[in-house]
């Protein structure tokens, strides 16, 4: 017999196969040679800023993890640190399911050097935390000043992406307060959490959200220079989609985020122009990384063995 697929899982697929049938549809009056010479129309200049770019988003990453070590007060090299996040950022990025894959890879390298399992689970959940507080105040403040109209094909309760933005920004506000009055940790089985200072607080929300502004400048350079839209006006169409992906739990938010930019996109770019700059995106900021980081990991295994 098959295993039970998680719920989580089955809602993925499901999003997956949506997806598919949405960009399937949307890209029904085009040829495929249309994605691809629109792939082939951008500048060498932008794909070499996105690529400068993505270099400089993995190097904000590595911040998640030196901040974590100074939350539980342990001390290790910076190189370790970037080492260790840097493959672990690339493969839950890539792969998705962060929590296991990255939870993997981060008690693989740190435990072989002293940090204990406790020590591990905190700086988890305190990168976790972060990527999330920078997403819901970069978010926030877009959809709350620069609200987007939602496709009425997302099948959502609200019509424009207001209301997100202003329970992202309570989220927000709710875990500075925290870490401001409560003092006291939160225990969950024989593990013990705790807000971190107001300072470090404020330092995620800072690092994280640079990490979601660069990311979005990423794929908003590679898109077709004569396309009337501001990077502010694309980041909240960017934030919308990715929140999505993310929550799908879909490998890299795999059709899912691609959907959400064509709904969003296409009166304003062609749908096989969007593709093409969609797939420049996805090769430098998923695939190149993957292919550094599979080589950084498979010649730190070679050392080690030896």
């Amino acid at each position: 017999m098959l295993k039970k697929l998680p719920l989580s899982s089955i809602f993925g697929l499901l999003l997956l196969a949506l997806s598919i049938w949405a960009i399937t549809n949307q890209l029904g009056e085009y040829n495929y040679r249309d994605v691809l010479n629109s792939l082939k129309a951008i500048p060498t200049q932008r794909l070499s800023l996105a690529i400068w770019l993505t270099a400089l988003g993995y190097l904000v990453m590595i911040l998640y993890d030196i901040l974590g070590f100074y939350y539980i007060g342990h001390s290790l090299t910076w190189s370790k640190i970037a080492f260790t996040n840097f493959i672990s950022s690339v493969f839950s990025n890539t792969i998705g399911f962060a929590l296991l894959t990255g939870t993997a890879i981060r008690y693989r390298f740190y435990k072989s050097w002293g940090v204990s399992p406790l020590g591990i689970a905190q700086i988890i959940a305190f990168a976790n935390f972060t990527f999330w507080l920078g997403m819901f105040a970069v978010a926030g403040l877009m959809f709350l000043l620069n609200p987007l109209k939602i496709p009425t094909q997302l099948n959502l309760p609200f019509s424009t992406v207001r209301p997100l933005g202003v329970f992202f920004l309570i989220l927000v506000a709710a875990y500075l307060l925290g870490s401001i009055f409560i003092k006291q940790p939160f225990r969950v089985r024989e593990s013990e959490f705790r807000f971190p200072s107001f300072k470090i607080s404020l330092a995620q929300i800072a690092v994280s959200s640079l990490d979601w502004l660069l990311a979005a400048g990423i794929l908003y350079v590679v898109l077709p220079g004569n396309a009337s839209l501001s990077y502010l006006d694309f980041l909240g169409i960017y934030l919308l989609a990715m929140f999505a992906g993310v929550v799908s739990n879909v490998p890299g938010g795999l059709g899912v985020f691609e959907t959400v930019i064509l709904l969003l996109l296409r009166d304003k770019i062609p749908a096989p122009e969007i593709l093409g700059s969609m797939l420049a995106y996805r090769a430098i900021y998923y695939f190149l990384p993957l292919i550094v980081a599979a080589g950084l990991l498979g010649l730190y295994e070679i050392r080690f063995r030896r």
